[in-house]
């Protein structure tokens, strides 16, 4: 038993379409918005999580600057996952982004994995969205952070939103201490634009809470030290 998935999700956004390119279609792109850190080999696609390598993806679709698409190969019992973005120019430099997210989750167990895979595709592509209206045609340095295992993951939320300075219930627009706002917020996940970038905590599938930032200017903080602390 396993599930086959598909997320879709599109927005428009106030950048051009060859800078919506740079964002999916370039190892420092797609790093400056998307899990862990990208990089983009001839017609492979591999991305490290903290010190591990996701799989690998091969590009199947590379035509600049509509469409772009890879996919990992499927592993023995059916895994993989496939990333397909489309781009459509509109007037007055606009452009509409599409993407789909799709692959087959293998086991009986696949319900609570699904549930952090959707929820962190929302937010990361919450998080390029951000990044193509703040920061277009910029690239920012991803910085990973875990904290350690959560055993009350209510009282940990509260935690942090305690320690950002934000009420217990943030939402998009809430402002933050020393500028910036709640871009994003699910179950699992919170995005915020600081003025060092684009900071996103998440409720890790392996049960500890997860900083994973995409910074656009220094930041000296030990974000290790801060998630322990939480």
């Amino acid at each position: 038993m396993g599930k086959d998935y598909e997320i879709n999700l599109d927005a428009t956004v106030d950048a051009t379409p060859a800078q919506v390119w740079d964002a999916i279609a370039t190892g420092p792109g797609i790093s400056s918005w998307f899990i862990g850190r990208t990089e983009i080999d001839g017609d492979t696609v591999r991305t490290a999580f903290g010190d591990n390598w996701i799989p690998t993806g091969d590009i199947k679709t590379k035509d600049q600057p509509h469409h772009f698409a890879y996919a990992s190969p499927p592993t023995p019992d059916g895994r993989f996952t496939a990333y397909e973005y489309l781009i459509e120019g509109r007037d007055r430099s606009a452009t509409v982004l599409r993407t789909v997210t799709s692959g087959f989750l293998p086991g009986d167990d696949w319900a609570d994995e699904y549930e952090a895979m959707r929820y962190g595709t929302q937010l990361f592509f919450a998080t390029l969205v951000e990044h193509l209206r703040h920061f277009p045609g910029r690239t920012a340095t991803p910085v990973t952070a875990f904290g350690p295992p959560v055993t009350d993951w209510p009282a940990t939320w509260t935690a942090l939103h305690q320690a950002l300075g934000l009420g217990p219930d943030p939402q998009p627009g809430d402002p933050l201490p020393g500028g910036g706002q709640v871009y994003y917020r699910n179950p699992h996940t919170l995005g915020l634009r600081t003025p060092t970038g684009l900071h996103r905590y998440l409720r890790g599938f392996h049960g500890a809470m997860v900083a994973d930032h995409a910074l656009t200017a220094p930041d000296p903080t030990d974000w290790t030290a801060f998630l322990r602390a939480l």
